[in-house]
């Protein structure tokens, strides 16, 4: 095993679990006679090589900071949210429908609005969740999912048979939004070879800095970790188990449901009926999980699956490989990092090594005090 300190041996797991999928995707591909160099080579040059595939990587990055901030909330809480991608797709119809339904609106107090309409639409998804586990024990991976489900149909209802029809292209689309409720700054994609970046990407490096600076600088983080920790001891301490419950909840789906409103109000600027659940959502979880929970974390692991999911599209138009091959590489990083512990015992902590030292030098001392202590008493007799 490698000595490295405990902060080292954090970063390395992680970086192993990236490296060892991407080691399978290669197996795999020579298995089927491609060549993995070429596949990588041109993943990494379609998302990083020039201008408009960079903004597409950002771009593709932005949603999956929001729902993997989502997840990290509800985590450290000792909860599994799941529902994510419900909480999302709320926040994405409920600020589109808000721009479509104010086209004359100034654009500071519309863009606003729509925003915080989006946030307030997933934390009340989540918040269902969160208020049937705080009162009736609930397990929340199971209403969760149920609630996936429900939102699903329930926003195709609601565009069809609610919507007025003057907001709506057929019964499957919406009309694009005006220019004053939108995320786009057309001389920040002109800078990036006119992809689809937008001001999501700056609400989402705020989100970052709240996100960290609520959970290790404030009370409320302070008792959210705690509960996650031990909900036995918080609650002997006087925190309320039921309101960290649902303020974890609610923090959660806000932050999901912001992931939806980047995809609305900035990348496609209009609602569509969705088949199945967001992958923003579920590919928040999994940048949560390869993150660690932390907000750098996230951010680096959101930019690496933005590089996969972009990159993706170069292997199979340059060099010929399946896209399927970039799912099992994601699948496989995000096994290797599901058992992050076998990975954690190639290493050997020196912190734990001078506790083992301390406690043997101790031990001797101990046993060399005993027997000089038989010795004098022998003497003396």
């Amino acid at each position: 095993m490698l000595k490295v300190t405990l902060k080292t041996k954090k970063i390395l797991v992680p970086i192993i679990s990236i490296l060892a999928g991407f080691l399978v995707g290669a197996i795999i591909m020579l298995v089927w006679s491609y060549n993995p160099f070429q596949a990588y080579a041109s993943m990494f040059s379609s998302a990083l090589g020039n201008m408009n595939g960079i903004g597409e990587t950002i771009r593709e990055a932005t949603p999956l900071i929001f729902t993997a901030i989502g997840f990290a909330i509800a985590s450290t809480a000792g909860f599994f949210n799941i529902g994510l991608p419900g909480q999302a797709q709320a926040g994405w119809l409920s600020s589109i429908w808000v721009v479509l339904a104010n086209p004359n609106m100034p654009k500071v107090f519309l863009l606003p609005l729509a925003v915080i309409t989006g946030n307030i639409a997933g934390a009340l998804v989540a918040g269902v969740a969160g208020w049937l586990r705080a009162q009736f024990g609930t397990n929340e991976v199971i209403t969760t999912i149920m609630i996936n489900y429900i939102v699903l149909y329930s926003c195709q209802y609601l565009m069809q048979q609610v919507m007025s029809a003057k907001l709506r292209i057929d019964t499957d689309t919406t009309k694009t939004i005006t220019a004053n409720g939108s995320l786009k700054i057309n001389w920040l994609s002109s800078m990036f070879g006119d992809s689809r970046i937008n001001a999501g990407i700056f609400i989402a490096l705020v989100a970052v800095f709240l996100y960290w600076y609520l959970m290790r600088k404030t009370t409320t983080g302070f008792e959210i970790r705690s509960v996650g920790t031990n909900a036995a001891a918080s609650r002997y301490a006087g925190m309320s188990a039921k309101k960290n419950i649902m303020l974890s909840m609610l923090l959660s789906g806000g932050f999901a449901g912001l992931g939806g409103v980047v995809q609305g109000l900035g990348t496609y600027q209009n609602y569509f009926t969705q088949t199945t659940s967001l992958d923003i959502g579920w590919d928040g979880l999994s940048v949560a999980l390869l993150g660690g929970g932390t907000a750098v974390g996230i951010l680096l692991a959101s930019l690496l699956f933005s590089i996969l999911k972009i990159g993706g599209l170069g292997m199979q138009t340059i060099a010929g490989i399946p896209y399927e091959i970039v799912s099992i590489v994601i699948a496989a990083i995000i096994f290797f990092v599901a058992i992050q512990y076998v990975i954690g015992l190639l290493f050997k902590t020196k912190k734990a090594q001078a506790i083992q030292r301390d406690t043997k030098t101790a031990d001797t001392d101990s046993d060399s005090a005993v027997a000089d202590s038989t010795k004098t008493q022998g003497g003396q007799n």
